[in-house]
């Protein structure tokens, strides 16, 4: 049995006062969600042994790989992490202090080559090993800036590592371990976020549909808790007349883009979230069928200390026979629906808290 390889560790950088200062509900979402991408990111064939906290302890068998390879494994992790978080904080919904911080959060990998083992207890895999040790203590370093990637001597062969890219510095220290004093070189990953975009980001284009219904209501609360109230789909069920449940399809967070599948008295659709804007005192959002056929516009402004008013407005793409008949057949059925369902809110605001602090 093999019992030398490489250990490989991505750690999410200012995981402990992310997760000790903000709403434990949305911060280990938005963890859960970040080391899924880690996850995913995997391309050198690197087993997992265990995930701490917001670190993930990777292990790979066999020969000591070439440092190019390791980089370009540590570039997509960074990559991925930063890309993740950019697009989350340009289209998510929520302004808890878990969501609006998660921005902040950043990656340090750490890389070495020796010797562990495996063991297992009842269902558990476990690598055990003095370089375990060690691998782990590097973590705890004095290197200033925390978005690096950090490789010991018993990956480099010459003096050096090379530049694998135009940007990059390399810088040496050590560590004192349980083994004794680790050489290690480090360089800086900053420079790979100015090569991350959010991506296109399209609001709701509503010049090609026409306003069918509009209504509004004050509620005697805050912006924000009228809007996790209103815009939160898993409280969608306790207000809107006929939806009966309502499953998340491809997001834990609430985000432009999630979608989601309504179950309604009449049958089902696909809904999704179609935009989103956010000023303390006036927030937009909409939503619309998977097929694009209708789109629901909500505007929250602040009117009062602690009073907002809700406006629903209800499009449909133009086209003169589809109005016609739904200003005939369904227009005044479903006014009646949407004036029971912002009524039913006003109920429930009245249950929830979401100041920001």
């Amino acid at each position: 049995m093999e019992n030398k390889g490489l250990l490989f560790i991505p750690d999410i950088s200012g995981f402990t006062r992310f997760v000790n200062d903000t709403e434990i509900e949305h911060s280990r979402l938005i963890i859960q969600e970040l080391l899924e991408i880690l996850i995913n990111s995997n391309q050198i064939g690197l087993e997992i042994s265990e995930i701490e906290g917001g670190a993930i302890l990777f292990y790979k068998y066999g020969g000591c790989p070439s440092l190019e390879e390791l980089y370009k494994q540590a570039e997509k992790m960074f990559c991925e992490f930063q890309s993740g978080l950019s697009l989350y904080d340009h289209r998510r919904f929520c302004q808890c202090n878990a969501c609006v911080s998660a921005i902040d959060l950043t990656l340090k990998i750490i890389t070495h080559y020796g010797e562990f083992t495996g063991y297992n207890v009842k269902n558990f895999n476990k690598l055990i090993g003095k370089d375990i040790i060690v691998a782990h203590q590097l973590l705890k370093n004095d290197i200033a800036q925390h978005e690096y990637w950090l490789v010991t001597k018993s990956l480099v062969k010459d003096n050096s590592p090379a530049d694998f890219a135009q940007w990059m510095t390399w810088n040496s220290s050590s560590q004192q371990t349980a083994s004794g004093e680790i050489a290690f070189h480090y360089t800086q990953l900053s420079e790979l976020k100015n090569e991350i975009s959010a991506g296109p980001f399209k609001s709701l284009d509503v010049s090609k549909k026409t306003k069918m219904i509009s209504l509004s209501r004050e509620y005697r609360t805050d912006i924000i808790t009228l809007f996790h109230a209103a815009g939160d789909f898993r409280c969608r069920s306790k207000w809107q007349v006929g939806v009966k449940k309502i499953e998340e399809l491809n997001h834990f967070l609430p985000r432009v883009g999630m979608r989601c599948r309504f179950e309604m008295d009449n049958g089902e659709a696909i809904i999704y979230a179609s935009s989103y804007t956010y000023h303390p005192e006036r927030i937009e959002f909409s939503e619309t069928d998977e097929k694009k056929q209708h789109s629901t516009c909500y505007l929250l402004e602040k009117t009062g200390e602690n009073t907002t008013q809700l406006t629903l407005d209800f499009y449909l793409p133009k086209n003169f026979a589809y109005e016609k008949i739904f200003s005939l057949f369904y227009k005044k059925k479903m006014e009646k629906s949407f004036e029971k369902s912002l009524l039913n809110l006003s109920d429930l605001v009245r249950t929830l808290d979401f100041h920001i602090n």
